[in-house]
């Protein structure tokens, strides 16, 4: 369909004049860098890079994403959600700014997720930056931390702004559930927790994320 309307815009283009065709190519030439800053923008949250996805379909605050692989450095963590997440970030962190074995900084990524592990013990990992791959990252000096690729995947992902606490997640995890039934989805594994912002951001200006995997 794109391709048919494009070739009747070009045949009835050439039909015009020479200045004509000039401004008429400058839009598109303009519309297409525009289409390219969109789809970039797609994969980056307030300047980090966030993991590739394509919007299956949405409904309301709930969105189907079809996930692409990406890589994935990990660590697990005992102690209660709060607790987890803080002790996981400042582990991984403390590798992305230079704590490696090749004293290599790593761009921050976006969101920082979480996910519970065996009982009492939690996973957070941060996704890295797409020009790594398994075998460019910077070596951990943490045996604790874990890399891995995350496989092409479709999640049920709802959105909330505000804080991420555990009456919140547990709220939005609710509702997802819900709304998977409603449409027949069948969902897989326990919920995970995407933070996008850090905790000096005011809460209403906040992307705190639920997912599931789709089976």
């Amino acid at each position: 369909m794109l391709r048919r309307c494009v070739k009747m815009f070009m045949k009835q283009l050439f039909k015009k004049s020479s200045a004509t065709r000039t401004i008429h190519l400058g839009l598109i030439g303009l519309m297409f860098v525009t289409a390219l800053a969109v789809y970039a923008e797609a994969e980056m949250y307030r300047g980090y890079e966030t993991p590739p996805y394509q919007v299956v379909r949405s409904n309301g605050e709930v969105e189907l994403r079809e996930y692409q692989p990406h890589l994935l450095a990990e660590v697990t963590v005992r102690g209660s959600r709060s607790s987890a997440i803080s002790s996981g970030f400042r582990t991984l962190a403390n590798y992305i700014f230079g704590g490696n074995v090749e004293s290599e900084k790593v761009s921050m990524t976006a969101p920082v997720a979480q996910t519970a592990a065996a009982e009492g013990t939690w996973t957070v990992n941060f996704m890295m930056p797409s020009e790594y791959s398994l075998d460019t990252l910077p070596k951990a000096k943490n045996p604790a931390i874990r890399f891995t690729e995350a496989p092409q995947e479709r999640q049920l992902v709802i959105a909330f702004a505000g804080r991420g606490t555990d009456r919140n997640l547990a709220r939005h995890t609710d509702k997802l559930r819900t709304h998977a039934a409603v449409e027949g989805l069948q969902i897989a594994g326990a919920p995970r927790y995407y933070f996008y912002d850090d905790p000096f951001t005011l809460p209403w200006n906040r992307r705190n994320e639920v997912a599931f995997s789709v089976q």
